[in-house]
């Protein structure tokens, strides 16, 4: 059995530290248990949302087999983010030190940068707080717009959900994929996401606008990509035009068609499934193309021709 010990400060999100306790506590119900603490420097912290949340004062023993996971915190700035006393950063030091790893969810990369952690290494945060990080620690090499990083047992990943992808690739990496799509089915996640994948996929990264008559033909993109939509049936969903439709579907995402951002959200998914595996061409069957050719071309174009 490892032991995963969770550092507590206060603000600490929720989702930051439930995502990853949860992967690694259902890692036992497949025969592969792991022992959860969590420490803090006072025996009760407050969450983000208001929970309160007990911990431990006195840290565990550990050696080089166990991870130390910090979680991130709400804070509109790293520099503005909570106290993180001399010796959480020491025992995070000195665990790395010692052989282990040590791991973080958003602003928590913070935490690892203040103990040296990140110098010399990739690392990453939210997207939101990326140059700052940057700013902050010059030496760390911050890859932006990836999901995590791992370097020399130091591990970070992105925002809050992306802790998930970050336990169950860890989980991928000490026990064989086969456990962490397990445990990513027993979670419904939808899929478990390589690192480099971006923070925000396609139906997220053209969401920011507010015509409410897109966003209802996007739900219907989003929901059946990989089926034909003629545009006619995609119009008459959301009670307008096939040239209103495109007019107004062009001006709210930034000059998309609703067949570009079909195709997008093809291409993002089939990349996806090649990430992980499977051919080129029964990943152009999955997500709709009938031709692997189209796939192809759509792959080779450069981002701003193949999402514009």
């Amino acid at each position: 059995m490892s032991h995963v010990v969770f550092v507590l400060v206060p603000g600490v999100h929720l989702l930051d530290l439930a995502g990853p306790a949860q992967v690694f506590s259902m890692a036992g119900d497949f025969g592969q248990p792991y022992r959860l603490s969590y420490v803090a420097d006072q025996e009760e912290v407050c969450s983000a949302q208001g929970l309160p949340l007990a911990a431990h004062t006195q840290w565990p023993e550990l050696n080089a087999d166990d991870l130390v996971v910090v979680p991130g915190w709400r804070a509109s700035t790293l520099r503005g983010g909570p106290e993180l006393s001399r010796s959480v950063l020491e025992r995070l030091r000195a665990h790395h030190t010692a052989g282990g790893a040590v791991a973080s969810v958003c602003a928590g990369a913070e935490a690892l940068g203040r103990a040296g952690l990140l110098d010399g290494r990739r690392c990453t945060t939210h997207h939101h707080l990326q140059d700052e990080l940057a700013a902050r620690h010059p030496r760390a090499i911050v890859v932006r717009d990836v999901l995590f990083t791992t370097d020399d047992r130091v591990v970070t990943s992105a925002g809050i959900a992306s802790g998930i992808d970050l336990a169950l690739h860890l989980l991928a990496v000490r026990h064989g994929p086969a456990l962490a799509a397990q445990v990513a089915r027993d979670m419904v996640v939808y899929a478990r996401r390589n690192g480099h994948e971006p923070q925000a996929s396609a139906m997220l990264r053209h969401r920011s606008h507010l015509d409410d008559a897109v966003h209802r033909a996007q739900d219907l993109i989003d929901a059946r990509f990989a089926e034909p939509l003629p545009l006619a049936y995609v119009a008459a969903s959301v009670g307008v035009s096939e040239r209103t439709l495109t007019r107004m579907f062009h001006r709210a995402t930034g000059g998309l068609t609703p067949l570009r951002y079909q195709q997008t959200l093809r291409v993002e998914r089939a990349e996806h499934l090649i990430g992980h595996g499977t051919t080129v061409e029964a990943a152009a069957r999955e997500v709709g193309f009938q031709d692997v050719r189209m796939l192809r071309r759509l792959r080779s174009r450069a981002p701003s021709e193949a999402t514009g």
